[in-house]
């Protein structure tokens, strides 16, 4: 019976001591928490000053076949999808309902160009300024300016 003794007050001492770095460790999380909260303001206003994530808004516009213009090789053809990225609702909104005049802008920009202007270096940034600069003309009177950042290529081959 000395041994159960024994091995029962060892087994005491070893939970009073769990005990105490339980507790230790549990005063030290929240100490480090509620430290975190109120401690350091500034990093709590850059947090929340930080703008919150904005899901891009595209619109698609259907492909094109067109016919470029003559060069060396004769007719040439352009299929291209393409869209655009928006800057608010309201302009996809009137992109969508204005769609067959964008559509018609388009087409002729597109019937207008060389294969050779747009197959060489830069023809497809090129191409993607004209678009920007057919679409920022308004589509009726009393347009708001539509806000338009960026041209994306989704097809494009010239054959």
């Amino acid at each position: 019976m000395a041994n159960s003794k024994g091995g029962s007050r060892k087994l005491l001492w070893l939970m009073m001591v769990l005990v105490v770095l339980s507790s230790s460790a549990a005063a030290a999380a929240i100490y480090l928490v509620l430290g975190q909260g109120s401690g350091d303001s500034t990093s709590a206003m850059q947090v929340q000053a930080t703008p919150e994530r904005r899901a891009p808004i595209f619109v698609k516009i259907d492909p094109f076949t067109v016919n470029l213009a003559d060069d060396v090789y004769g007719t040439r053809l352009l299929y291209t999808g393409m869209s655009l990225k928006v800057g608010d609702t309201e302009t996809r909104e009137i992109l969508e309902e204005h769609m067959p005049q964008v559509r018609s802008r388009l087409l002729l920009l597109f019937s207008g160009q060389e294969a050779r202007e747009l197959t060489g270096p830069g023809g497809k940034e090129a191409l993607a300024d004209k678009v920007l600069a057919v679409l920022h003309d308004p589509m009726t009177e009393h347009q708001p300016e539509l806000a338009i950042e960026d041209v994306l290529f989704t097809e494009f081959i010239v054959q």
